[in-house]
């Protein structure tokens, strides 16, 4: 009987072997083609990225804000990591941190001058809360449609075109809750300046 368990063994070790290397082919090789297969054909998009491209080349993804200088663009949230996605996270400081306290005083009083432009005035207690606090990750490409609004006199006149028109841009990119009832409306940062960008290569 010891001797029949020792001639088994070699029989089980190339079953075992042969099972593996069946399994890698098949979970390491085909079914991740197959997975990618089918998200390209169904979800090039999104299994993509959502990258936004301007003349053949990536400029970013509408799943990640990043930052965009001058008056004529409008602006995300604050990120605490830059935008950097190697940095994601938040600030770790809570609600009773005094240095929170005075960050999110020092970036009200700011986004209400930036967004201040002559016969439209921002006071600083009117600025949306998602102006001056940053997300979760830092990237998040998301504002509310009060803070958008907030920025469009300061926009239209950066740009030379009407409210109304920069107005109606933020109405077409603003998506409802998830499901009709899940979150709040919002409007993505990123689509909406790549928006502007082509109505001003529209323009010219």
């Amino acid at each position: 009987m010891f001797s029949g368990s020792l001639s088994a063994a070699p029989r089980q070790l190339l079953a075992g072997l042969r099972m593996l290397i069946v399994m890698t082919v098949v979970l390491g090789a085909l079914f991740p083609l197959v997975v990618w297969g089918v998200g390209q054909a169904a979800f090039s998009d999104k299994a993509n990225g959502s990258q936004i491209e301007r003349g053949g080349t990536v400029v970013g993804s509408s799943l990640l804000a990043s930052t965009f200088d001058g008056p004529q663009w409008f602006h995300p949230r604050p990120s605490a990591g830059e935008y950097d996605t190697l940095a994601s996270g938040g600030t770790n400081l809570g609600p009773n941190s005094e240095k929170l306290v005075a960050l999110i005083a020092e970036r009200r009083a700011k986004v209400a001058a930036e967004d201040s432009v002559p016969g439209a005035s921002v006071a600083p207690s009117d600025v949306p809360t998602d102006a001056v606090t940053a997300s979760f990750s830092g990237l998040d490409p998301d504002i509310s449609p009060a803070y958008a609004r907030q920025q469009t006199a300061r926009v239209a006149r950066a740009r030379g075109v009407s409210p109304e028109r920069v107005t109606a841009l933020i109405a077409q990119h603003t998506e409802g809750r998830q499901l009709g009832y899940l979150g709040v409306e919002r409007v993505n940062v990123v689509t909406l300046n790549a928006a502007l960008a082509d109505l001003a290569a529209t323009a010219k």
